[in-house]
């Protein structure tokens, strides 16, 4: 096992169709883990969509702290916690498309990000930025 530098916990982040896995904690006190797609960009902010009124947008409003974990599922085993420091923006329906498009390049291939960000836009959408606090990347976990 070793330590990832920066620039290669950052690749590990950005590479293919890694979902995240976003920990936080729900409005009764439960801690809960769900998937996420999202984009890492150059000014080190994570971004993602969701509805306005779902669990994840409810729990980051009351509690910002979070983790979100990406990994590798097969040998030889990786995976980055990124701690983070969550914001959600409401009121930036041009913000919401540039991300959800940019989201559905990702994770629905080219042909069908500009389908995604207009699907994605729509008012009651809001964008969470993801501030990291703290990261944990770890190669060869498999040794």
């Amino acid at each position: 096992m070793r330590e990832m530098t920066e620039a290669e916990w950052k690749a590990f982040v950005n590479a293919g169709t890694r979902t995240g896995k976003l920990a936080l904690v729900l409005p009764s006190g439960r801690p809960t883990v769900t998937p996420v797609w999202f984009t890492y960009d150059d000014d080190d902010v994570i971004r993602m969509n969701t509805w306005g009124t779902s669990a994840k947008v409810k729990a980051l409003a009351l509690e910002p702290r979070a983790s979100l974990l990406v990994d590798l599922e097969e040998p030889p085993y990786a995976f980055v916690r990124i701690d983070v420091e969550a914001r959600i923006i409401d009121d930036d329906l041009q913000l919401c498309r540039q991300v959800a498009t940019k989201v559905g390049g990702r994770y629905m291939g080219a042909s069908r990000a500009e389908e995604f960000g207009e699907r994605n836009s729509v008012e009651g959408e809001v964008v969470v930025e993801l501030h990291p606090t703290r990261v944990v990347a770890l190669d060869d976990v498999s040794g």
